[in-house]
């Protein structure tokens, strides 16, 4: 692999946000806009279906970007990804082979591709290291799309081995932010509960009813910190691990639910509806590999809720329903 050290981007390279319109694309788009990047290159997917290799090739040999951040995914909850595994699979692997064998060709310096914490083993220890990746059976409610994350991963480090090209990967833990999916069949689990709450907020009466038992813990980041992480990965880190991106810290599912409903005003009934899946009992990153390079995360948990509250509440019409 030729000699690469990591060191500040340049400015007014052309860098391609790969899904610029996405939770964590639009995101990753605002940071290097305010970092001073110049030359950012995104398409819709009305203007690039990322599955289309030929045009995917075509689009890049035309932009030829020096930086490559690949966000783009199908994405969704429990129930989306144990309903539609085939579609989970299948377009995430159309989309990262594309882009990521396109950006090859296209002769991409540095690339980032973006995971997810699902690609870890259902019964890890905890926290989660990336040394345990492929050491155990994937949670079997989203184990297509962590099989799809996995071969990125792969792909990546495959690239490093073929063309000595200094890719990487990051695996941010559970996201929110600006800009989520409140849908009731594609949401994740922290805007299903904001838009559970805040329907009831103005429909009182009835209970908010939420799923599982409210006993898993889970990790949450705002998307604007997982986006500076990325930036700083992409100036910092070199390697052929990934590396996870969280907080290092976890709630409950009910602790979670209470914050939403102390942002919401809610103040009503609630009830946990047992027939509905858990998920792995807990999933909590070791993000020790981050920190160790001089990362952290500025939004706290509590904050980041109202910022969505808030967010969703003026928005409300534009959000993905």
């Amino acid at each position: 692999m030729a000699e690469f050290t990591p060191a500040p981007l340049d400015r007014t390279a052309p860098f391609y946000v790969a899904g610029h319109r996405g939770l964590v694309g639009s995101a990753i788009w605002r940071t290097l806009e305010s970092a001073g990047f110049t030359y950012l290159v995104g398409a819709t997917s009305a203007e690039l279906d990322l599955r289309d290799r030929p045009a995917v090739f075509d689009f890049l040999r035309k932009v030829r970007p020096r930086y490559v951040v690949l966000a783009a995914a199908k994405v969704g909850g429990i129930l989306a990804n144990n309903t539609y595994p085939v579609d989970f699979l299948s377009e995430n692997l159309q989309i990262q082979t594309s882009v990521l064998d396109a950006a090859v060709d296209a002769g991409v310096e540095r690339l980032l591709f973006l995971g997810s914490s699902c690609i870890y083993p259902a019964h890890s220890p905890q926290p989660i290291k990336e040394e345990y990746l492929l050491t155990g059976h994937l949670e079997p409610t989203n184990d297509a799309y962590a099989i799809a994350k996995i071969a990125g991963i792969l792909h990546v480090q495959a690239v490093r081995r073929q063309y000595g090209l200094p890719w990487i990967s990051a695996m941010p833990t559970n996201l929110y932010g600006p800009g989520d999916n409140f849908s009731k069949a594609g949401s994740h689990v922290l805007p299903a509960l904001i838009r559970r709450y805040e329907e009831a907020v103005h429909n009182p009466g009835s209970p908010v009813v939420n799923w599982g038992s409210g006993t898993p813990r889970r990790e949450f980041l705002h998307v604007d910190d997982m986006a500076r992480a990325c930036l700083f990965l992409l100036e910092h880190y070199d390697g052929p691990s990934q590396v996870n991106v969280g907080t290092g810290s976890d709630v409950t599912i009910r602790e979670l639910a209470e914050m939403v409903a102390r942002a919401t005003g809610y103040a009503g009934d609630v009830e946990w509806d047992l027939s509905k899946p858990d998920g792995m009992q807990r999933k909590l990153l070791d993000v020790g590999l981050l920190t160790s390079l001089g990362w952290r995360p500025q939004v706290g948990l509590e904050a980041g809720i109202a910022d969505v509250v808030s967010w969703y509440r003026t928005h409300g019409a534009d959000a993905r329903l």
